[in-house]
């Protein structure tokens, strides 16, 4: 029998439905016959949608952040970038520029648990990660440990300053920043995704502070650099703070909706050629390379590892949903560069002396590449 025969039979009400039908949907406003999407095609589709909701949601959020924070457009997106990529940040800048009112408005305005730990020189590792208590039974008199969660145990935490405090207490943080869990008495203990660190240091205090090592920094996506506001965007603060208490942030997003948008900036495509070009900024950034520039073997110590490679690619994908494309470009990749290699970078003795910064040495990369 024919498909014509057999679509007629089926509509007049004396056939079946034919199999290959399956694969069509009735387009109810003109009455014709529409292919049905594929699953993976309905997938992709669905992602376009999200990607939408994800660009719309960034807006919402932006117009609440502007009820408490005055400028620092740069520092609010890359903090959205570290959100969705799922990456920790380290916010630098002297007091007074509202690191911390920055991280505590985002937490707000996503319906997340969030808790602040005010770090200082007395710190120690059981105080954020928690310690075991004894518990007494009031019916039987049984004794037992109960392992009391510290303020760890979060989905948005807040380090404040985090260099005041010792080393001990800073590698505390090394296995919940990495592996989103804590081990405590021998016993391991997961942190409820998502899971972000967003830690504030003061660059000019050096009294009680302990550096940052290496390997605790490379944790962190990017590196902020905070800056002081305009001369307008001071006037606008200095107004505001001294005004009335204003109305609380409305939050714009759930736990669910975070939890699937940061599974979509996994899922959008990257071309090859921008993953190579990612992988050979990073690569140039080692003195051991042997094509390396003679400006990076005279002034960098050590350059950035892998972690970095990844860094950029994740936070490159981050930086395109939100601006409502559906797939990162080298530009995502090399306006991240700064924050995310900067701090990566150890320099050498000369680049002390001579006063050569490692955004210096990144911005002499960009330039050679794109010649």
């Amino acid at each position: 029998m024919s498909r014509t025969a057999a679509l007629t039979n089926y509509v007049l009400g004396s056939g079946t439905q034919p199999a290959w039908l399956h694969a069509f949907t009735m387009d109810s406003s003109h009455d014709i016959l529409q292919p049905s999407p594929s699953p993976s095609a309905a997938s992709e589709l669905d992602d376009v949608e999200r990607v939408r909701a994800l660009a719309k949601a960034k807006e919402q959020v932006l117009e609440q952040l502007r009820r408490r924070i005055v400028g620092q457009e740069t520092a609010v997106d890359l903090l959205l970038v570290a959100l969705f990529a799922r990456g920790h940040g380290l916010l630098v800048g002297v007091p007074g520029l509202a690191k911390t009112s920055l991280v505590t408005s985002l937490a707000q305005t996503l319906s997340l648990e969030s808790n602040r730990i005010q770090f200082t020189p007395d710190l120690m590792p059981s105080d954020i990660t928690g310690t075991d208590v004894l518990e007494q039974d009031v019916n039987t008199g049984e004794r037992r440990f109960r392992f009391l969660r510290g303020p760890i145990f979060t989905n948005i935490l807040l380090a404040d300053e985090i260099n005041r405090t010792p080393p001990k207490t800073q590698a505390a943080l090394l296995q919940a920043m990495e592996e989103q869990r804590v081990t405590a008495s021998g016993t391991t203990h997961r942190i409820e995704a998502p899971y972000l660190v967003f830690a504030t240091q003061n660059p000019i205090e050096q009294e009680g502070t302990y550096p940052l090592p290496e390997a605790q920094l490379d944790r962190f996506m990017l590196q902020v650099e905070m800056g002081y506001p305009a001369a307008d965007e001071e006037l606008e603060i200095v107004r505001r703070t001294t005004a009335p208490e204003p109305a609380p942030l409305q939050a714009v997003l759930e736990r669910a909706e975070i939890l699937a948008l940061q599974a979509l900036v996994r899922r959008v495509p990257v071309a090859p050629h921008v993953i190579e070009h990612a992988v050979k900024l990073v690569r140039a950034t080692r003195p051991s390379e042997p094509a390396a520039a003679e400006r990076v073997k005279n002034y960098v110590a050590f350059g950035a590892g892998p972690r970095a490679s990844q860094a950029l690619i994740l936070a490159a994908k981050a930086r395109a949903v939100l601006a409502g494309r559906f797939a990162a470009e080298l530009e995502d990749v090399r306006a991240l560069a700064l924050p995310i290699l900067r701090h990566r970078l150890v320099m050498s003795f000369r680049a002390e002396a001579e006063n050569v910064r490692p955004a210096d040495i990144i911005d002499a990369l960009l330039r050679s590449e794109r010649a």
